[in-house]
């Protein structure tokens, strides 16, 4: 999965393990969940986080929800589950990789 680079310009905060969003572990780096969307530190500034196409999460028998037991993270116009290092997200009849 292709990660898109797209800069958040004017980002003032500065994200850590302190600052109150949540830590989203996604691959080689660490992402936050802030106002909806996800942050991640690259090369002196912040980028947003975003998955670059679809990708299914093939054999996923888990149904995520409110009572589930996986941290939950606003993520646009939807709610992503963290689960096994990836989040999830609800997408017609599967759950994709985010």
């Amino acid at each position: 999965m292709t990660t898109l680079h797209v800069e958040h310009p004017a980002h003032p905060h500065n994200h850590g393990p302190d600052c109150g969003h949540t830590r989203v572990s996604h691959g080689d780096h660490v992402d936050y969940a802030h106002d909806g969307h996800l942050h991640r530190e690259h090369g002196g500034h912040w980028d947003e986080c975003e998955p670059g196409g679809h990708v299914t999460h093939d054999g996923h028998e888990h149904r995520h929800g409110a009572d589930c037991g996986h941290p939950s993270v606003l993520h646009g116009d939807h709610v992503d589950y963290l689960h096994d290092g990836h989040r999830h997200a609800e997408h017609d009849d599967h759950w994709d990789d985010h």
